[in-house]
């Protein structure tokens, strides 16, 4: 399958302290899934690399490692939110320089969770350091806003 490179919009918003949850399955077609700690657009928005905690990730990791496939969803407190799916292209720890993309994740996050009466302290205790980069290459994306569309492929997605 080839790439689809995510239109501008779609990516302020991946990258903009929404909650990241990163989903895989096992070979028995099982699912697992672990909170990410930061997403980041790159080579021209047709990869992502997502950031997984050590701490959190031992399974989601194996399953990645095994098939390859990833589904990210991402939630804004509006509720607002897309799911991006496709295939690894590989996964490594996440270097020092990496550390402070996450950290200015953490803070807006922080700040979108505290918006809606979650201590920003009890966010910035979420596991992130030290954590596993995984890029892969961006399939699909879908509407998963509760809604009418909830489900449907993001026609505006692409760019």
């Amino acid at each position: 399958m080839s790439a689809t490179p995510l239109a501008a919009a779609l990516v302020d918003f991946v990258q903009g302290g929404v909650s990241v949850l990163v989903g895989s399955r096992d070979a028995r077609l099982m699912p697992e899934c672990a909170r990410g700690i930061s997403a980041r657009v790159e080579n021209g928005a047709a990869e992502m690399t997502v950031f997984l905690p050590v701490e959190t990730a031992a399974s989601t990791l194996a399953n990645l490692r095994d098939n390859g496939r990833i589904a990210v969803a991402f939630s804004h407190t509006d509720h607002h939110s897309v799911q991006v799916k496709g295939r690894v292209l590989g996964v490594h720890r996440a270097k020092p320089a990496d550390r402070e993309w996450i950290e200015r994740y953490r803070c807006a996050l922080a700040h979108n969770w505290g918006v809606i009466g979650l201590p920003p302290r009890l966010t910035m205790r979420l596991a992130h350091w030290p954590c596993y980069a995984v890029r892969f290459r961006i399939e699909s994306a879908f509407d998963q806003t509760p809604g009418p569309r909830a489900g449907g492929p993001l026609a505006e997605a692409v760019s």
